[in-house]
């Protein structure tokens, strides 16, 4: 059974950074992708960032192209968003996911096990 849990959500000015991350257990990874989505309120879940878990490829949502990094840690089982720049738009829940089939994806029914979600505030 996969568990993931995240953390490093908070408050944040606008302009300022946070990290999330997320820790993966109860697998070996090694095949699988790693993604983050958020969700504000009213609104449906979206994609923000992915990467193959060797990371040799990542995809963004243009509206966190430069401004986000997803990354990895093997070693540790970690997957971690480096948030900078923010802005109050970026306000919502922060979702890890995680998908079995090799290859990243943008979509939500594409991921079979995701974390609790860490809640981020981005104040103006």
């Amino acid at each position: 059974q996969v568990q993931l849990v995240e953390s490093g959500g908070g408050l944040a000015q606008a302009g300022g950074s946070l990290r999330l991350s997320c820790a993966a257990s109860g697998r070996t990874f090694g095949s699988y992708a790693m993604g983050w989505f958020r969700q504000a309120p009213g609104k449906e879940r979206e994609f923000v960032a992915a990467r193959t878990w060797s990371g040799y490829t990542t995809y963004y949502a243009e509206s966190v192209k430069g401004r986000f990094t997803i990354s990895g840690d093997s070693a540790k089982n970690t997957v971690d968003l480096q948030m900078n720049s923010l802005k109050p738009e970026d306000t919502a829940v922060y979702y890890c996911a995680a998908r079995s089939t090799p290859g990243v994806a943008r979509d939500v029914g594409q991921y079979g096990y995701w974390g609790q979600g860490t809640q981020v505030t981005v104040s103006s």
